[in-house]
């Protein structure tokens, strides 16, 4: 059986594709430095895209990328506008992924745990 992709879901990764492309190439702000995105959600109707980033350096460089990725939204949805085939190009939120940082704690956890028995 063939799995079932909708459409938002189709267009969030390709969103999440053109926007890694666009802030490796294009945007030059310094506070944004490596940061990898994790994820992209798209509401139903498009209007609006909330997009999950981590970054190389942790908690500490995640307020400047944020500043920098906020500063650079417009650019960066216009750019989104001459990339993908929408009506209506969705307005960026971006939002830092504490997922995989909760992930590292946990696994720690765990080895402190299974090593002390």
């Amino acid at each position: 059986m063939p799995k079932d992709f909708s459409r938002t879901l189709r267009v969030a990764d390709q969103v999440q594709r053109e926007l890694a492309s666009l802030i490796q190439n294009e945007i030059m702000d310094p506070r944004i430095g490596m940061i990898t995105l994790t994820g992209v959600e798209v509401t139903r109707d498009y209007t609006y895209a909330k997009v999950f980033y981590t970054t190389l350096g942790g908690n500490e460089n995640a307020q400047l990328a944020e500043e920098g990725l906020k500063r650079a939204a417009g650019f960066l949805r216009s750019q989104l506008a001459g990339k993908i085939r929408l009506r209506i190009i969705p307005k960026l939120q971006f939002v830092y992924d504490e997922s995989i940082e909760r992930g590292i704690k946990l696994s720690r956890l765990i080895d402190e745990a299974v090593g002390k028995t």
